[in-house]
């Protein structure tokens, strides 16, 4: 069986109007809408991908602040014939949000909760909201909304209606069309539709309700006989709302809401101006059990019985997103408390009530149906709701696990969301998994064992011969679906990779339906134009974002020499096996780098709001220029060739990348490894030797080498901060505001006042630690040795009263730094020659196995980062695997039993704010385990991102509103709610901003204890 393509030789949606109604459509929405109106190359290409593996140049981008700027645009493209296409978070995964088309960006204005009904538990909101924000909105009155996607944290309300999205605990609360009461939206010809119950439609409404009515009475046979009748079935449109299909209908009552068409039709229908949502409450109660399987078959054999409990949800994670799981830091500690042994897969069945005491005979029924099921003794019981929410979140991260995939192969979308009756599930899967083996992959599955819906994707090289693979997978997949009855398209919608599909799941009378349904809200075909009527080939590989060699236009990268050294990027993996090559072996033009940056995926995990650290400049933006993916997107093009042979060095470019802190959150947050700090420091470099270095640039990066001779005339540097006028004047000459206050130069710095004796020779310290003695290294870096001595002094007394014997390096005329100044603006070659002086003086120390300590989390953790990628070598491995932040070090011996010291109670409240690089390096919880050393301390960590300084950049006149926002997104605040509260930051930067924004000091945590100790 193969499916052809549709007649038209260029599908609707894929093909560029000409230049001129382009242009006439940018100046027309420039002068005749509040938004912004972005149709630069670079702008475009940012909303050419979503999370799919496709890729369409839009015609241009709206960012609308107004109703009317959405009505507006709909009329003006209308005019001239441009399609339109609204976007939410752009986390699609089969190309729904892609499109030549002027696409509306929903997601920065139209985020507000419009009115809450608690009588009626419903609340109407803009399409923009994300859904983890309502949800937080919602909890103070013990309601929710349950269709809980793993992308919660960036998913738009606007978006999952678009694509009745449906989550993890779908078995108990159905899918998003299960839980939508009514919409407001735009029709192509301009007019503002109420969509709701049948009984009480206007004149439009109903007159659209009449025709489905009809379509539905002329094809019922059609109907019945084709349509899919499982819970996950997303195709098409929801033709059988007049006559209910699945197994949970629509609605409780029979009723018919004409709202329930609009969704899943991927926004071909209307532009959603608002949507009215069921509320549920909000569990009071969880308990979780894990059960654990020797087989994979074992596991989806037993989900049909397991279902039969009750249970919210029942969750599968394979094998091999376990091991991925345990190979991540990060997730390594909550995967171990769910398993028992080494399991091939692992199901988390979940119960949810008003009290924990009426769940826990659910546990005890489970683990009875387990023994009964010849697995007794295979349940991990998880009555906590810490350990639970551990679990979940790693649960939710499973596909971006997945996708972190070295290589050119990635896992892709487009059987995944096949789903089939729960009697069939082992059947199915087994017989997929012969597919998968026969084209040379394997599949790694995870998701909702409770409905029939297992996400699967093989891992293909779209560059190559992924494209012939994928169709032939897909084509053998649907033989199965059919064979057990089931849909081919279950959560994740249609798009461009599964509207093929359509015609082949539902039949062509049926399909005719659906055009007609098309034609009838909107029959120019402005709404996003080749999703479900009339879509391309699924393999058409000039839609795709890696175009194989066929395509008209084939990927290709640019030569490029990196300056850091990215070949651990630059391999090939096995499709069958996962094992990657050794580094360096991956063919890749730019050494690497342009993997590297490839490896965003475009999931929009970037765009969350919740603890984490990233992206702390799109929290204060909005804009997806500003933002990891939108970086990373912009890279990925300029590299490739597609933003014309300079974009890489250009101007443009240079404003992507300027907002970046390079706070590294995305190090560790982002779930397919982007480092964008690292591809900063790439990028600045070469930007820099082809535009040259500023004033401010080597007066920021040379700091190090002039801070010695600076010291000795403290008075005439500071003459700054003090004359009249001379704050304006560096604004004017370097750049750096006048509103901002300079750190103070000063003469007695560690080096001059710290007491020679509290320091130890290199040989007798080596030879202190040969005997077994505790011993360290003081790393005193360029900040808290020159402006602030007092933290480096501080530190080096503790240390000495736990008993260490200290060293401390240091250079004729100076000391040692790091190279982070140089790194920051670009200058890798003298940072190169900053960094390899610094190791080789604690290479001997190193090798000694004597730990290294530093006090600023910047220049202590660059040891442990970007030194192991300038070309330095083993030694530099040698060192940063003894580099430990003051804080580290001390939780580290306290562990061992190594650290005794006396400490005074204290009485006030602490807050502590992490420095981003802490966050980035899990080392923000060392902190607070050594503050509770201290008698009576009762540390809080302040929830906040970036405080906004990052090393030099709060500093500069073009970043101070920008670093501002960011300190008074949540850090400054917080400081100003409690007076009385000693204020923590380890970082130099951070002390500044708490400084500067809200008048009080902060500590480092070496002063703390200085001032507690006994």
């Amino acid at each position: 069986m193969r499916i052809e393509p549709a007649s038209h030789l260029q599908p609707a949606g894929t093909v560029l109007p000409p230049n001129d109604i382009c242009a006439a459509l940018a100046r027309r929405l420039a002068t005749e809408t509040q938004g912004e109106v972005l149709f630069d190359d670079a702008s475009r290409g940012r909303y050419a991908t979503d999370a799919s593996i496709y890729q369409i140049m839009p015609v241009g981008v709206l960012v609308p602040k107004t109703e009317r700027d959405i009505a507006t645009a709909i009329d003006v493209a209308r005019d001239l014939k441009v399609p339109v296409l609204a976007r939410g978070g752009g986390t699609s995964q089969c190309g729904q949000t892609t499109g030549a088309a002027l696409v509306i960006d929903n997601s920065k204005h139209f985020r507000r909760v419009l009115d809450l009904d608690l009588e009626h538990r419903t609340v109407t909101v803009e399409p923009g909201i994300v859904l983890d924000h309502l949800n937080a909105q919602l909890k103070p009155h013990g309601l929710w909304y349950p269709v809980d996607v793993s992308t919660s944290a960036q998913a738009t309300l606007g978006g999952m209606a678009g694509n009745n999205s449906c989550g993890s605990r779908s078995i108990a609360y159905g899918n998003m069309v299960h839980n939508v009461a009514g919409a407001s939206a735009w029709l192509s010809d301009g007019e503002l539709v109420d969509f709701g119950q049948v009984s009480n439609l206007g004149a439009r409404a109903s007159d659209i309700a009449l025709h489905v009515r009809n379509l539905v009475v002329q094809h019922r046979s059609q109907i019945q006989a084709n349509w899919p009748k499982v819970l996950r079935r997303v195709a098409g449109y929801n033709l059988d709302i007049f006559d209910n299909q699945s197994e949970k209908p629509y609605t409780a009552d029979g009723s018919v809401n004409l709202a329930h068409l609009l969704v899943g039709a991927e926004g071909t229908l209307a532009y959603t101006r608002s949507l009215t949502l069921k509320l549920s409450e909000l569990p009071r109660a969880k308990v979780l059990g894990i059960v654990n399987f020797p087989t994979f078959h074992a596991a989806m054999d037993s989900a049909q019985h397991i279902v039969k409990l009750g249970p919210t949800a029942v969750e599968l994670v394979d094998r091999t997103m376990i091991e991925l799981s345990l190979a991540n830091p990060a997730f390594r500690p909550t995967v171990e408390t769910a398993l028992i042994g080494r399991p091939a897969a692992i199901l988390l069945v979940e119960f949810s009530g008003s009290d924990k005491a009426s769940l826990l005979p659910k546990l005890k029924d489970l683990v009875e149906l387990m023994g009964e099921l010849g697995l007794p003794g295979s349940v991990v019981e998880m009555r906590d709701d810490a350990p639970q929410k551990n679990l979940w979140e790693v649960r939710k991260a499973g596909l971006n696990i997945m996708m972190s995939l070295k290589g050119d192969g990635k896992p892709v979308s487009f059987i995944e969301d096949c789903a089939v009756p729960l009697e069939h599930l082992a059947e199915y899967t087994d017989g997929l998994t012969e597919v998968f083996a026969k084209h040379g992959s394997r599949g790694t599955w995870y998701a909702h064992a409770s409905v029939g819906t297992l996400h699967v994707r093989p891992i293909l090289d779209m560059r190559t011969d992924g494209a012939a693979k994928m169709r032939a997978i897909a084509e053998e997949a649907s033989a199965l679906v059919r064979k057990y009855k089931g849909a081919f398209s279950g959560e994740h919608g249609d798009g461009l990779c599964r509207g093929e599909w359509i015609e082949w799941q539902f039949g062509p009378a049926l399909n005719e339906a659906f055009r007609s349904i098309k034609q009838k809200l909107d029959p120019i075909n402005l709404f996003n134009p080749g999703k479900i009527i009339d879509p391309p080939k699924m393999d058409d590989g000039a839609l795709f974002r890696f175009a194989p060699a066929t395509a008209p236009r084939p990927y290709k990268r640019i030569p490029l020499t990196p300056v850091l050294d990215w070949s651990a990027w630059n391999v090939q993996a096995d499709p069958v096996t996962e094992v990657t090559t050794a580094p360096g072996t991956g063919a890749d033009i730019t050494g690497g780098f342009a993997k590297a940056v490839e490896m965003c995926n475009n999931n929009g995990h970037c765009r969350k709001f919740d603890a984490g650290t990233m992206c702390p400049s799109y929290r204060v933006t909005r804009d997806e220029q500003h933002l990891t993916r939108g970086r990373a997107n912009t890279l990925r093009l300029a590299i490739s060739g597609q933003l014309g042979p300079d974009a890489f060095t250009s101007e443009a470019m240079h404003e992507t990348m300027d907002l970046c802190v390079g706070c590294k959150g995305c190090k560790r947050d982002c779930p397919t490894g982007v480092d964008m700090a690292k591809m900063k420091i790439e990028f600045l470099s070469h930007y820099k030797k082809k535009h040259g270095h500023t004033l401010k640039d080597r007066l920021i990066a040379r700091l190090p080498d002039y801070a010695h001779a600076a010291s000795r005339v403290p008075w005439l540097l500071n003459l700054r901060n003090t004359v009249p006028g001379a704050r304006w004047l560096g604004e004017k000459l370097l750049g750096l505001s006048a509103q901002r206050s300079l750190p103070e130069w000063r003469s007695d710095t560690f080096w001059r006042v710290g007491d020679p004796s509290m320091f130890a020779s290199r040989e007798e310290a080596i030879a202190a630690a040969g005997r077994g003695g505790k011993v360290a290294v003081l790393f005193v870096d360029t900040f808290n040795g020159n402006f602030e001595s007092e933290n480096a002094l501080a530190a080096a007394r503790v240390l000495k009263a736990a008993g260490y014997l200290l060293h401390t390096v240091r250079k004729d005329g100076g000391h040692h730094c790091c190279g982070r100044t140089y790194l920051a603006n670009g200058m890798v070659d003298e940072a190169k020659a900053r960094a390899g002086a610094l190791i080789d003086a604690l290479l001997p120390l190193a090798d000694a196995g004597i730990a290294i300590v530093g006090l600023e989390p910047s220049c202590l953790l660059t040891l442990r980062d970007e030194t192991l990628v300038m070309g330095l070598g083993a030694k530099a491995e040698t060192v940063a695997g003894r580099a430990l932040l003051f804080e580290e070090f001390i939780a580290r011996e306290v562990a061992a039993g190594r650290f005794q010291l006396a400490l005074k109670a204290i009485d006030r409240p602490i807050l502590l704010h992490g420095h981003c690089h802490q966050k980035a390096f899990g080392a923000v919880s060392p902190i607070l385990d050594v503050l509770r050393l201290i008698p009576g301390a009762k540390p809080e960590l302040i929830e906040s991102s970036c405080c906004g300084m990052a090393g030099s950049f709060g500093y500069e006149a073009s970043h101070y509103e920008v670093s501002m926002q960011m300190a008074e997104a949540a850090l400054l605040p917080a400081v100003r709610r409690n007076p009385a509260a000693i204020v923590v930051a380890d970082g130099t930067s951070c002390r500044h901003q708490i400084a500067d924004g809200a008048q009080r000091e902060a500590v480092h945590v070496a002063r703390l204890l200085d001032a507690q100790l006994a």
